[in-house]
């Protein structure tokens, strides 16, 4: 009798541990990589976190702080665009980073978050005058390192 209900125990264990660790073999590790400091907003700080979603997007979440209004830079502009580069260099325009008075209030703090059928290898932040432009232009405000 004492046998048996060792062995379903042992069973009960085994199948615990079997179940861990399917469930880790099937979750995506995030990655987690900060902005270099700026030149053009030293005080500029953040990260980006990356991960690959059960659709096989790539969901990208960015958090900064000490970034300052875009209208104060120089030359002034008009927006934040946040761009993407592949691991295959192709790039791409994820979006305009939101960086109102309203948004950045609390310590000048934003955020940004966005899928990416695109594997990206770096992200950067450009100053720009619209928001949809094809090309990044040279103001180059934050930028990661190849990840």
């Amino acid at each position: 009798m004492n046998i048996t209900k060792w062995n379903i125990r042992i069973k009960n264990i085994f199948l615990g541990i079997l179940a861990t660790m399917m469930m880790f073999s099937f979750t995506s590790p995030v990655i987690k990589v900060s902005f270099a400091t700026s030149v053009v907003v030293p005080a500029a700080r953040g990260y980006v976190k990356v991960k690959k979603g059960e659709n096989m997007n790539y969901n990208i979440q960015i958090q900064i702080r000490n970034l300052s209004e875009v209208t104060g830079l120089q030359p002034a502009k008009r927006t934040y665009v946040v761009w993407l580069i592949s691991d295959h260099f192709i790039t791409e325009n994820l979006g305009q980073l939101d960086s109102s008075t309203s948004a950045l209030h609390n310590k000048f703090k934003t955020s940004f978050e966005t899928e990416s059928l695109l594997k990206p290898s770096k992200i950067f932040i450009t100053a720009e005058d619209e928001p949809d432009v094809p090309r990044p232009g040279v103001q180059v405000v934050l930028a990661t390192n190849i990840f």
